[in-house]
């Protein structure tokens, strides 16, 4: 994988066959980390990076990158949950972040099992129709056309991720990304959106369901980020028997993976530290430093 140092490279069989690669960092208890749409395991380095002083973490190739096998005709979020326990008990962690899509992903492991800590940022949740993807038909045509330039503006401009919506503006900067560093990959993963955002759009509902989540989970949002993507938080918080939820000041979406992976690992830190008051006690993390009266952001609690 493209800028990977030390990571340690792992393939876990899930259960249709396929492999799942896993790229993994430090030593302690372990913490599986879900990946976002578009995003592949080394983006999420400096995250692992930051927790590996007092963790293993597993980061997942999901399906359709790296050496991981492709979605398949049935693909699904549960595939993608399959691929994330699979992982879980071929190493033993008990602890799970997701990212945007990720996030849904490990909402929906939560409801497949309890563990010790759940965190998601900014999960591909849709509650009474929050997620619009009104603009997925024509996306799928010109990847189908292979424009793929004019598919990527699409995305940007449907799922509002960019400060501007002035159609030059996109076009140029999805030039950059697919013709720049790290485009070849990004053009790689594309064809794995439609199945992806379709699954987000089928699992629309009242979000009740995620009142079966048993586990400590966080849900973490960042200040600049689309407000449909911060807007379910709250209601998410209220529903799930054990949450809670915070917005960070001056992130936005990509702070997990591209610019504020510091601030999410002492997020993820906080969280786990705070599990002593749940009868969850991880010494390794208060051995690396965190301690509770470094919280400065404020949590809601509901």
């Amino acid at each position: 994988m493209s800028g990977v140092r030390n990571g340690r490279r792992d393939v876990v069989v899930a259960d249709d066959g396929a492999a799942i690669e896993v790229l993994s960092f430090g030593a302690g208890p372990g913490l599986v980390v879900i990946p976002g749409n578009n995003r592949r395991a080394h983006h999420y380095e400096a995250l692992a990076r930051g927790l590996a002083g007092a963790h293993t973490v597993h980061v997942i190739e999901r399906r359709g990158r790296g050496a991981s096998g492709p979605q398949g005709p049935s693909y699904g979020v549960d595939t993608e949950v399959d691929d994330a326990v699979a992982v879980m008990e071929h190493t033993g962690a008990q602890m799970v972040f997701g990212h945007s899509y990720g996030g849904l992903v490990a909402l929906h492991v939560g409801l497949r099992r309890t563990v010790d800590a759940l965190v998601v940022y900014e999960p591909g949740v849709s509650i009474g129709g929050s997620f619009d993807a009104s603009w997925l038909e024509v996306f799928i045509r010109q990847l189908g056309d292979r424009r793929q330039v004019a598919a990527m503006a699409t995305f940007l401009k449907g799922t509002g991720l960019l400060p501007f919506r002035a159609s030059p503006l996109l076009w140029a900067i999805s030039l950059l990304m697919l013709r720049g560093p790290g485009g070849h990959e990004t053009r790689a993963m594309m064809p794995t959106t439609p199945a992806e955002i379709a699954e987000i759009v089928r699992l629309d509902s009242d979000g009740s369901r995620y009142a079966g989540i048993a586990s400590r989970t966080l849900l973490l949002g960042g200040e600049k980020s689309p407000a449909y993507l911060t807007g379910v938080l709250p209601q998410l918080a209220t529903i799930l028997p054990s949450a809670e939820y915070t917005i960070l000041p001056g992130l936005d979406h990509n702070a997990p993976d591209e610019n504020a992976a510091d601030v999410i690992a002492q997020q993820i830190r906080l969280h786990l530290v705070r599990g002593e008051r749940h009868g969850y006690v991880d010494h390794e993390a208060v051995e690396y430093g965190v301690h509770l009266a470094d919280e400065r952001v404020p949590i809601h609690r509901d």
